[in-house]
Order: C-alpha cells, then structure tokens, then sequence
C-alpha cells in the first residue's frame, strides 16, 4: 500500500525545496533585523548628537526641551530646536542621500570605487552652487532662494552624463572611469577656486567655509527639501532594484533578463545627480560617505538591492551622524567642519579598496 505524504504537514516529505524556502527565509529575516537595527542605531545617534555641544545641556534638559519645548528656557529651547536639532537631522537626511547615491553609482558603473565624491558629482555641484553664489546668478524659470540647489543639479547630472558617456560608448575600462573621474574632480576644483579668487571679501568667508562641508547652516526648510527629495528617490530606486540587481551580472546578462539597460542607466544617474546635488547644496562638500556606506551595506546585505540600498542610505547617515558628533569633540568649544571628518575617516578607507584590488 503506498502511502502519499502532505509536504506541507510532513516537513520531512518536503526535501531539499523547504531547506531551501527556510533558509532563504532566514536570510530576509537576518536582514531585515538588520535594517531595524541600523534604524535604531541612527536614532540613537541623531540624540547623542543633540545632547552634544558646548552649552552644557544635561540629558534631562535635553529631554525635556525635546518633549515640551514650551516649558524650557527660551534660550535653551532655541539651542536644541534651532541649532543642534536641525544640525543633527541634517546630518541623517544628507548622509542617507549620499549613501543612496553611492550605492546606484557602484552598481551602475560597476565600479567599487565610485562615488559622488571621488568621481567628481560632488564637485561639479559644488561649482554649480558657488557660481550663484559669488556671481548672484539667476536661473529662468527657478525662484530666487532655489537657485544655488537647481544650479548644483544641473553640474551633477552634467558629470553624471560625462561618466557615463565615457564608460558605456567611451571602450575604457574600470580603471578608465576613475582616471576620467578624478581629472573631472582636480577640473571643477580649479574652476571653484577660480572662482574663489574673484568673488567678493563678504562672499569669500562663506564660499570657504562651505566648500569644507558643514551642517551649520541647516534649517528646517531645506531639511524637509531634501527629506522629501529622499523620500521620492528611493521607492524609485527600490523598484529597479531587481533591475539593479541583474545589472551585477553584467549588462549582457540583465539585457537577457529583459532589463533595458540604458534607460536603467539613465533613471539611476538622474537619482543619483539629484541626491548629490541637493546634499552639497545644502551642506556642502562632504566626502567619502558614498564610498563607504555601500562598502559596508555590501558586507552586511549582500548583492540584493532590495536590501542592499536601503541598508546604504541607513549606513551613510549613521556614519554622518556619528561624525558631527566627533566633529564637536575634537576641539573644545569649536565646531570642526563635518567635511574634514568625513575625509581624515575616508582616505585611509580608498586606500585600502584601492589596494585591495591591487592583491587580488
């Protein structure tokens, strides 16, 4: 007599298929725990940088400021909720977007080492912004107080564009790109400096101070600007994450799974150039976060960009986050500019992808 066994009721009777389920099972789960854990470590850092200052507030003040605000003293709730407050959401919201931008640049060049940073997005954002900012240039069409965020826009999406010119239809390789993204980022350097030489003594401090990077000058405004240009992005992003994630394959592989791949290249360089621009408008050149958030989300999340991108943009805030904090202790009663941060925490970490791929 034979008998016919239920595989869902006799785990046994399943065979390899349900090992498998389970374990991939596990994995998402693993990564999701993940995610919830880097969420709260974000949250916990965005109130360990508010409780961080000169000022002396205590945690108790601190709390209280935060839950009833009305009940503070005027000069301690202006310290958290106009200063260190915004300066320490600032920090999150612009290291999730440089994250996010770095991750989609890694996959769509296919180049570990890219980034708005080392690749020049960043810098021809910078030069956009510092032109409206020396020259009071006016863009058609864009209202006064956004013209520095369009005109840092544009220089991005036009680098992005040369980028990806040059590594889809220019026949050079990985290491091609990165040469051609560094003279791009010693170019647009020239050209800010340049333009540092003739700008006026009153626009010159500012000029300087934020070409540093710096979250100083963060307000609520272009704090929910650039949250809402970060909400907007990544479910975009999250939908071409299967797409995204073929493209790891390689372009003929992704082509195979139905994936157009320029218009893939397109929409990810958009987002990306959009991200990046916005950032260093509001805070400035701020380097490396690109870099080195994908590294790690990598490590964590693996090749899954359903996983991989949004553990990126969690990665590059806590990292920003916990520099602004180390950026109020290095010297006492002196806020270091984050930029100088993020770049004595960066260099050492591209050397060593850099010489990595050199041993292997």
């Amino acid at each position: 007599m034979r008998i016919i066994t239920d595989p869902i009721s006799d785990p046994a009777a399943a065979g390899p298929a349900t090992s498998v389920a389970d374990a991939y099972a596990r994995i998402l789960r693993r990564r999701g725990l993940a995610l919830l854990a880097l969420l709260a470590l974000a949250a916990a850092s965005l109130l360990l940088d508010v409780a961080t200052g000169a000022s002396g507030l205590g945690a108790a003040d601190l709390l209280r400021a935060l839950s009833a605000p009305d009940a503070m003293d005027p000069i301690a709730r202006v310290i958290v909720w106009n200063i260190r407050l915004p300066s320490a959401t600032m920090a999150l919201v612009v290291g999730a977007a440089l994250g996010l931008a770095g991750a989609e640049m890694q996959t769509v060049l296919d180049n570990p080492l890219a980034s708005p940073f080392t690749l020049g997005l960043s810098s021809a954002a910078a030069l956009g912004a510092s032109l409206v900012i020396v020259l009071d240039l006016a863009i058609p069409g864009v209202p006064a107080g956004w013209t520095v965020a369009a005109s840092a826009f544009a220089f991005a999406l036009l680098s992005a564009l040369l980028l990806h010119a040059v590594a889809r239809w220019g026949g050079v390789g990985t290491p091609g790109v990165v040469l051609f993204g560094i003279a791009l980022v010693f170019s647009f350097n020239a050209l800010v400096s340049l333009v540092q030489f003739l700008a006026r003594a009153e626009a010159l401090q500012g000029l300087v101070f934020w070409t540093l990077g710096s979250l100083a000058r963060a307000d609520w405004t272009r704090i929910g600007v650039l949250a809402l240009a970060l909400a907007a992005m990544l479910p975009l992003s999250l939908r071409d994450a299967w797409r995204l994630t073929a493209l790891r394959l390689g372009e003929e592989r992704a082509a195979s799974f139905g994936v157009d791949v320029r218009r893939l290249h397109l929409r990810a360089l958009a987002r990306i150039s959009l991200l990046a621009g916005l950032a260093v408008a509001f805070a400035g050149v701020i380097g490396f976060i690109g870099l080195v958030a994908p590294h790690i989300a990598r490590r964590l999340f693996g090749e899954d960009h359903r996983h991989y991108l949004p553990g990126s943009a969690l990665v590059g805030a806590l990292i920003l986050s916990l520099a602004s904090v180390v950026s109020k202790l290095v010297m006492p009663g002196v806020v270091v500019p984050v930029g100088i941060v993020t770049a004595l925490v960066g260099i050492p970490f591209f050397l060593a992808v850099v010489l990595r791929r050199q041993v292997h």
